[in-house]
């Protein structure tokens, strides 16, 4: 196992022999835009002539490869240096990428914590990559000991999501720490709905714990999912070999002038979060007398996990009547749930309408 520890100064810190031995040869792709970005440009075989669609914007033109003045917003957004900021096509970028750096195929594995983020498996399998499991408890708290216990020299990253999907629940802050300082190298924390919990981001562990990524996105809190944009918050070196191995123009201009905007509106984004939460509430407090609603877990998410008699029923009737929920029984301790997202006030109203009409209840 390689000699760095997670509680070394940040200067002791070297994660360059975990990386793949190909990767560590790798000579990046030099784009033209890493050098100039003004100027008569005629260096990037770009149509000079601008876009063929109407436009006032420089479509024609690549975008730029490091989005500096993106990342230093992310940055200060989140209370950390520029340089520990990657920023990519949603989150799902980032967890290919760190796969593809530290894992090598047909040899290395991952460890996920199911119930968890499906695509963490899915990018793990595409990569050739194994998937060893330490589930988490009943009530879906984390174990570090049990994580621990599947470690084995080709373990190369740990995957933990934090508020958890499907679960809603934050992973305990503690038993995060504990796995950071007992396994060598990189483990994930997935903070897709943080900006919905009282916990907050783990960033200020940064400092302490070099070998802590994490993953967050424009998605949630920020309501741009359809722009796909997400980043890995990380030490430095991890950073800039996310950067030598990503595709030379990964965001594409429209995405990073609608995030560079997101966070000229922190403050809106906070009144959403804060009104989700008060729907999520409501929503709660309406299924909780349904009679078939058994259990509503906690959540720290903009989402419920709904324990109910009849889940498959109610996921199919609800389809029908034009309200789609997520089916997550097939899921490890998640027997009979639904995942249903915190939706408007009248989207909510219509859930809880359709619920309760006795002409959908299934026949126990």
């Amino acid at each position: 196992m390689p000699e760095s520890k997670p509680n070394e100064s940040k200067s002791s810190f070297n994660p360059e022999p975990w990386i793949r031995p190909n990767i560590r040869t790798l000579n990046p792709y030099h784009a033209a835009r890493d050098d100039f970005h003004e100027g008569v440009l005629l260096d990037a075989n770009e149509n000079s002539f601008g876009p063929a669609i109407p436009t006032d914007l420089p479509l024609h033109r690549y975008p730029e490869t490091r989005l500096n003045d993106l990342r230093r917003k992310w940055a200060g957004f989140r209370g950390i240096r520029m340089e520990h900021v990657f920023v990519g096509v949603g989150s799902d970028e980032a967890i290919d990428l760190l796969m593809r750096i530290f894992c090598e195929p047909g040899r290395d594995e991952i460890i996920i914590t199911p119930p968890t983020y499906g695509m963490y498996k899915v990018a793990a399998r595409i990569n050739n990559v194994g998937v060893a499991e330490a589930a988490l408890s009943k009530n879906f708290e984390l174990d570090a000991r049990a994580v621990l216990s599947r470690v084995t020299k080709n373990t190369k990253m740990i995957m933990l999501c934090s508020p958890n999907n499907p679960t809603a629940n934050v992973l305990n802050q503690v038993e995060i720490e504990r796995i950071l300082k007992d396994f060598d190298r990189l483990v994930v924390v997935d903070e897709a709905y943080v900006d919905f919990s009282d916990s907050g981001s783990l960033c200020h562990l940064m400092e302490t714990c070099p070998n802590l990524v994490i993953l967050q996105t424009l998605s949630k809190s920020f309501g741009l999912a359809a722009i796909r944009m997400g980043a890995a918050l990380a030490h430095p070196i991890v950073i800039e070999w996310m950067m030598k191995v990503k595709a030379p123009y990964n965001v594409n201009r429209l995405t990073a002038d609608a995030a560079m905007l997101a966070f000229d509106h922190v403050d809106k984004m906070r009144e959403k979060v804060r009104q989700i939460i008060t729907e999520r509430n409501r929503l709660a407090s309406a299924l909780a007398k349904h009679p078939d609603v058994q259990t509503i877990f906690p959540s720290d998410a903009n989402f419920l996990l709904v324990r109910i008699r009849g889940a498959q029923h109610w996921y199919r009737r609800l389809a029908e009547r034009g309200v789609i929920v997520r089916y997550r029984g097939d899921q490890l301790h998640c027997e009979d749930t639904l995942r249903i997202t915190v939706g408007t006030t009248p989207e909510n109203d219509q859930l809880i309408s359709e619920l309760y009409d006795s002409k959908n209840a299934p026949d126990h």
